[in-house]
């Protein structure tokens, strides 16, 4: 004899989320930080990324290069400040970080390369490291 089950339209966990997103903003404030858009252009000698970093200063903004992985991260700080003799009805603060990794085709000189900050962008210029020769090992 099989057993009978009662259907329970709401006794999905489905149905806790969609309560729950009922109260998420539909949009996502024009405070919260973006990722990081990048364009990455090939040069006979080097690669040049221009990264859209708007509103960090040039100290939160950090490059990693590892081989051919390249990494920007930045920390974001965004406060609005409070005037003499206004009423305040709603503060928002935003405090968080921004990231941004992806691979190159080849591995890159750490040395050779430079960076620039100016108006919101990032700008690397990354000098590509030397392809290795191999070499014949005699045979004795």
């Amino acid at each position: 004899m099989t057993a009978l089950q009662v259907y329970g339209p709401f006794a999905d966990a489905g149905f806790d989320d969609i309560v729950r997103s009922f109260f998420r903003p539909v949009r996502e404030s024009r405070e919260s930080a973006a990722p990081i858009k990048v364009d990455v252009i090939e040069k006979p000698d080097a690669f040049v990324v221009r990264a859209e970093v708007p509103g960090v200063a040039k100290d939160e903004i950090q490059v990693t290069i590892e081989g051919n992985q390249v990494t920007i991260a930045a920390e974001v700080k965004r406060d609005t400040e409070q005037k003499e003799g206004e009423r305040v009805l709603r503060s928002e603060r935003y405090y968080g970080s921004m990231y941004r990794s992806f691979v190159l085709p080849v591995e890159i000189d750490e040395d050779a390369s430079q960076a620039k900050y100016e108006g919101g962008v990032l700008e690397l210029t990354l000098t590509k490291r030397p392809a290795n020769v191999g070499r014949k090992l005699a045979i004795q």
